[in-house]
């Protein structure tokens, strides 16, 4: 057993003296590799600006000075003005601003490098608070759990339907996952891009969406080991898990919008994305048309599909993070993916069962409806 650690404390060894010795190789005449990524600026104040910066580079970054439209200004990090690799800071700037106006501010390293950042209309930013708490809180519950719950409400009528009426129905599911999971995608691929390089942001979206379907999956088999299949409640109470975590990502552009002080795009993005998510309702009561599921389930799932928008919204509007926004935008694709296969088992059953082509004219009316829907309600958030 322990001979078969001696490869590994050997790799150890070797990789602790390339990353010491910079692997025999030392150019001190080269200037230091500087990579500042601005992650947010706040206005806390009327008399003050925080800029939050992070060090994606490998060599330490020293701020030297900060220059606001133009013109040099003072400032001070409590943490120092050297920001080591990786590390994370705030640049506070004592500021008179104007609301309403717009601001560029550049922060000049001691080498002469510079980075841009920009407050395209200044507005206080909310501070915690109980009221904003609750108020965030309120946003997330009528944009996230009521339409949900609107949605859900569709099941009495859905269930008179016949055979090829529910197939439909399932077949209009994956189309709506199948556009949830783009759109989750291209805004974790949109997220990423904003994290400093050394994250490899879009290579993580990638791998921990796969690792989500996978690890879903596996959990899965194991789940259902000793049974013939899965309930289709299970599957309508993961379809409501993946469709909770996409809320999640909205949640946040809203919580986002209104703490940067744009109130006309936060209430627009509310708007939209309750006219956005009332299908999604449809969606997760389409695996349970067959079943006779008590109430209370209808209320766990209503929460468990709408109820991530108000955590979305109180991270976006407190303590906005690009890396976990990826994170999470990320896992809600995967689990969306693996929605996805399991709505699709159910109709290929059904499909076996009834001895019907599974590619049928009605199933692919209804994936082609499905995704049309939340492309027309997308253009609400969009437009």
């Amino acid at each position: 057993m322990l001979l078969g650690l001696v490869p590994l404390l050997g790799l150890g060894v070797l990789l602790a003296f390339i990353v010491l010795n910079g692997a025999g190789v030392t150019r001190d005449d080269l200037p230091p590799v500087e990579d500042l990524t601005v992650e947010r600026v706040a206005l806390p104040t009327e008399y003050e600006m925080v800029v939050s910066v992070t060090n994606g580079g490998p060599d330490p970054v020293t701020v030297s000075q900060v220059n606001v439209n133009d013109a040099l200004t003072g400032f001070r990090v409590e943490s120092g003005n050297t920001i080591p690799s990786l590390g994370s800071t705030e640049i506070k700037v004592p500021y008179t601003w104007v609301e309403g106006e717009a601001y560029a501010i550049t922060l000049i390293t001691n080498t002469g490098t510079t980075f841009d950042a920009e407050v395209p209309l200044a507005a206080l930013t909310p501070g915690f608070s109980g009221e904003t708490f609750w108020r965030y809180a309120l946003i997330g519950f009528y944009v996230g759990v009521v339409p949900v719950a609107l949605g859900l409400l569709w099941f009495p009528f859905l269930r008179r339907l016949g055979t090829s009426g529910i197939n439909f129905v399932l077949a209009l599911t994956v189309g709506l996952l199948v556009f949830l999971v783009v759109d989750t995608l291209l805004e974790a691929g949109e997220v990423a891009t904003q994290l400093p390089g050394a994250f490899s942001g879009i290579p993580l979206v990638i791998l921990v969406s796969l690792l989500t379907l996978l690890g879903l999956l596996g959990t899965e088999r194991l789940f259902r080991r000793g049974r013939e299949e899965a309930s289709r409640l299970s599957t309508s109470y993961r379809i409501a898990l993946g469709i909770g975590l996409h809320n999640l990502g909205e949640g946040l552009a809203i919580g986002a919008a209104f703490a940067l002080g744009e109130t006309a795009l936060g209430t627009f993005l509310v708007v939209g994305f309750t006219l956005h998510n009332i299908t999604e309702g449809v969606g997760i009561a389409a695996p349970i048309l067959r079943e006779k599921p008590r109430l209370a389930h209808f209320a766990w799932l209503a929460l468990l599909g709408g109820g991530p928008a108000i955590l979305g919204t109180w991270i976006g509007g407190f303590a906005h993070s690009n890396l976990l926004s990826t994170l999470f935008l990320a896992v809600g694709a995967g689990a969306i993916l693996q929605v996805i296969y399991e709505v699709t088992r159910i109709l290929l059953k059904d499909s076996a069962r009834t001895k019907a082509p599974a590619l049928s004219g009605t199933n692919l009316g209804g994936l082609t409806a499905g995704i049309a829907i939340m492309y027309a309600t997308a253009l609400l958030v969009s437009v």
